[in-house]
C-alpha cells in the first residue's frame, strides 16, 4: 500500500514550514508550554545545529510539509516531528524507517519521560531504554533510548 505522502531531502526553502510544524506539534503535545515564545531560539538551533549537521528528510503531501526527521552522522535522532492530525498514521513509522536506513547500525535519542505516547512508539519500533538524563535546555527528565541493528 502506498502512503499518500512522499519523502524527500530538506531544502533551505523548507525552513519556515519546518519551524511552524515543529511549533504546532510540540504545542499539541505540551499545551501548557508557550512554544510561540521559543520560536526564535528554535530557529537559531535549527540553523546552527540541525541543518549543518544532520540529514533531514521531509514528508509532504500536496506540497505541504506533514513531518520530518533529523539524524546526524553519529546516529542521533534529534527530531521526529509529525503533524498532529497525522499522529497514529503510518507517517512516523516511515520516518523512523528512513532514519534506520540512514543510520543502519545504531540510533540514539532522548525523549521526555512524560511523553508516554512517544516512548511507546519508539518501543514498538525496536528502541530500548538505555538510561536517564535531564534535558540541559528545559531541565525536564529524559529517557535515553537506543535502537541497534542487532535488536
Amino acid at each position: 500500500m502506498n502512503a499518500p505522502f512522499h519523502l524527500r531531502p530538506y531544502r533551505a526553502e523548507d525552513e519556515d514550514a519546518a519551524i511552524a510544524l515543529w511549533q504546532r506539534s510540540w504545542q499539541q503535545a505540551y499545551p501548557a508550554i508557550d512554544f510561540a515564545a521559543r520560536v526564535d531560539w528554535w530557529r537559531a538551533r535549527w540553523r546552527g545545529e540541525l541543518v549543518p549537521k544532520a540529514a533531514i528528510l521531509v514528508a509532504e503531501e500536496a506540497g505541504a510539509m506533514i513531518g520530518f526527521v533529523t539524524i546526524d552522522t553519529t546516529g542521533y535522532l534529534d527530531q521526529l516531528v509529525v503533524a498532529p492530525d497525522r499522529w497514529g498514521s503510518a507517517l512516523a513509522a516511515r520516518l523512523v524507517d528512513e532514519a534506520k536506513r540512514l543510520s543502519p547500525d545504531r540510533i540514539t535519542l532522548l525523549v521526555n519521560t512524560d511523553n508516554t505516547r512517544a516512548i511507546r512508539f519508539y518501543e514498538r519500533h525496536g528502541f530500548v531504554h538505555a538510561g536517564e538524563d535531564v534535558n540541559p535546555t528545559s531541565g525536564r527528565p529524559v529517557l535515553k533510548m537506543e535502537w541497534t541493528a542487532q535488536s
